[in-house]
Formats: structure tokens, C-alpha cells, sequence
């Protein structure tokens, strides 16, 4: 995977967005040699999921109305 400074990045970074966008190739940002970041092409995403939950969730039933008819007590 070829790298690149985050100084030589900031100046060239919409073109080499293009060209990461156009050839699938990922690169590597350093910042003084270490590496920080990758820059990779879009892959869609997330599957959407109800309420952020996990995908394989199944909501059944009321999820607000309350548990039963008797008052919460709160343990002192």
C-alpha cells in the first residue's frame, strides 16, 4: 500500500481522492513516519438497522407501553 505524508497530503488531496475513487487503490497518511490514517475507496457503507440496533434484531410487541399495571417502587 504506498504512502504519503500528511503535509504532501494536504496539498494534493482532491486529486489523489480522485485517483483512489478512479484506480481502487488505498493509500497510508503518515504524520513524521507513523502511520495515522488510510484513504481507501467508498464501500456503501452500513446496513441500516431499526433504531441503530443490531441488524439481526426483531422487535415484537408495544416497546413503550408499560410492563404491567403496578407502580415502579424504587430499592433505597
Amino acid at each position: 500500500m504506498p504512502t504519503i505524508q500528511a503535509s504532501e497530503f494536504k496539498a494534493k488531496c482532491l486529486a489523489l481522492m480522485d485517483a483512489v475513487a478512479a484506480t481502487g487503490e488505498a493509500w497510508v497518511i503518515t504524520k513524521n513516519g507513523r502511520p495515522v490514517a488510510e484513504l481507501r475507496p467508498f464501500s456503501g457503507g452500513r446496513v441500516p438497522s431499526p433504531l441503530g440496533l443490531h441488524p439481526s434484531l426483531e422487535i415484537h410487541g408495544d416497546i413503550l407501553a408499560p410492563i404491567d399495571d403496578e407502580d415502579w417502587k424504587a430499592l433505597a
